[in-house]
């Protein structure tokens, strides 16, 4: 069953810009060139956005490429298909991966067993579920990346299929 989504890399060095080519290239399985345009909330850094269409599992093929490089930020989303529920996936230097299923109109979709274990915390005095229900929904990556998503608004999106 195939999928689509879209990768946003919202900054990189110019220097990581060919690794990142290559390990998008190495899990879609087809030879990628991404138009890279400067990035103006972190300037020396560019950036890229392209949809991709491929199987299920895809963007955490993506991400898991991606993720570990420390000046590299970015997200992949999945949409959600017959077989599998939607994807997203956010990373940033400081914050590392943050990973989320959404539902069909793009809505976190929280595990109860997660929630539980936020309520259970709080519970006890560990953490505030507020703070708590905040992580589980991405809102520290959200603060961080929101710059880096409005300063490439008009950016030029391109289409690229997974070859299988």
């Amino acid at each position: 069953m195939t999928t689509r989504g879209v990768l946003y890399v919202h900054s990189a060095p110019r220097a990581l810009c060919p690794h990142v080519e290559w390990a998008v290239a190495g899990v879609l399985g087809t030879r990628v060139s991404l138009d890279w345009i400067r990035q103006p909330a972190a300037p020396g850094t560019w950036r890229s956005e392209f949809s991709w269409q491929g199987e299920a599992g895809t963007a955490s093929k993506l991400a898991s490429a991606l993720r570990g490089w420390h000046l590299l930020r970015f997200e992949v989303t999945a949409e959600p298909c017959p077989t599998a529920e939607g994807e997203r996936y956010s990373c940033t230097p400081d914050l590392g991966i943050f990973h989320a299923v959404t539902g069909i109109h793009g809505d976190i979709l929280i595990p109860e067993d997660r929630l539980r274990a936020a309520l259970t915390r709080s519970q006890r005095g560990e953490t505030d579920l507020a703070a708590e229900i905040a992580k589980l929904l991405g809102k520290p990556w959200d603060d961080e990346l929101e710059p880096f998503r409005y300063a490439g608004e008009g950016a030029p999106v391109r289409w690229l299929h997974q070859v299988v």
